[in-house]
């Protein structure tokens, strides 16, 4: 049975998530999020990436969420 959803902690380090989700790279590309930076993934977390380009919180919450469902669709 698949997965039906995955939590993703916006505090996750980026270096984790794209460790333990490497899909999540395209999927935050296409929010403007940089994750890698000559082939190594950027220092902080997920949420301070997403400030850094202007997401408000709300938003990275959305994005977090979007991003759960993105994982277990892409899982499948």
């Amino acid at each position: 049975m698949a997965q039906s959803t995955i939590t993703i902690d916006p505090d996750i380090t980026i270096e984790e998530l794209v460790r333990e989700y490497p899909k999540a790279v395209r999927y935050l590309s296409r929010k403007g999020i940089k994750c890698i930076a000559c082939g190594e993934p950027i220092w902080g977390t997920l949420r301070e990436a997403a400030l850094e380009k202007g997401f408000d919180e709300k938003q990275i919450e959305e994005i977090v969420a979007e991003l759960g469902q993105y994982l277990v669709e892409e899982s499948e």
